[in-house]
């Protein structure tokens, strides 16, 4: 009879802790959660150095000019470039639109999208067409822009990180909207 005196306060001990121990709120599904990034508002200023062209670039971008009018504009915190190159046009310009958008198409393996967005500024004599390339590629956006006679610019954005479109989309968006405002501002001399 001992025996079943023990086991039943055994069973009695577990019954009245298991009920302490599970008496709680309810359990609640979090919510999804998205990674946010603040950057800073964009403050362009004015390239206007000896090329022969002017500019505004984001002043959170650290520019270097690596000669013969070709520039880096580097972003640090979020990893990333935009390679500006400069050619003058001299009977050349085929080869130079044949060779942009090549250097565009090439990514096109990785690319889910290659969105091709014409650019005309008459009143700037600048003409070009801006990429903006979705997925896992290597570069999100590429531009060209020309006055058809003596300027030929380039300008292609990378990271310094593996291409993943998901992760990289904020940072992304941010630039493509600098090399857009580049592309706007872009005056030949």
């Amino acid at each position: 009879m001992n025996i079943i005196k023990k086991v039943f306060a055994a069973v009695a001990l577990f019954a009245v802790s298991a009920t302490f121990v599970s008496c709680g709120e309810d359990a609640v599904p979090k919510p999804k959660a998205f990674l946010r990034l603040d950057y800073p508002v964009e403050d362009y200023v004015l390239y206007t150095g000896k090329c022969p062209f002017t500019f505004a670039f984001n002043s959170q971008a650290i520019i270097s000019n690596k000669g013969n009018c070709n520039f880096t504009l580097q972003y640090p915190r979020m990893k990333a470039t935009i390679y500006l190159t400069y050619k003058p046009v001299e009977g050349n310009l085929e080869m130079l639109l044949r060779d942009a958008q090549k250097l565009t198409y090439e990514h096109v393996i990785k690319a889910d999208a290659i969105q091709e967005l014409p650019f005309v500024n008459d009143m700037q004599n600048v003409y070009g067409m801006f990429y903006q390339v979705g997925g896992d590629a290597a570069t999100n956006a590429q531009f060209y822009a020309t006055d058809s006679t003596r300027h030929f610019l380039t300008g292609s954005m990378y990271f310094y990180a593996r291409p993943n479109y998901d992760s990289l989309m904020p940072a992304a968006s941010y630039i493509k909207d600098d090399m857009r405002n580049l592309m706007e501002t872009l005056k030949w001399r």
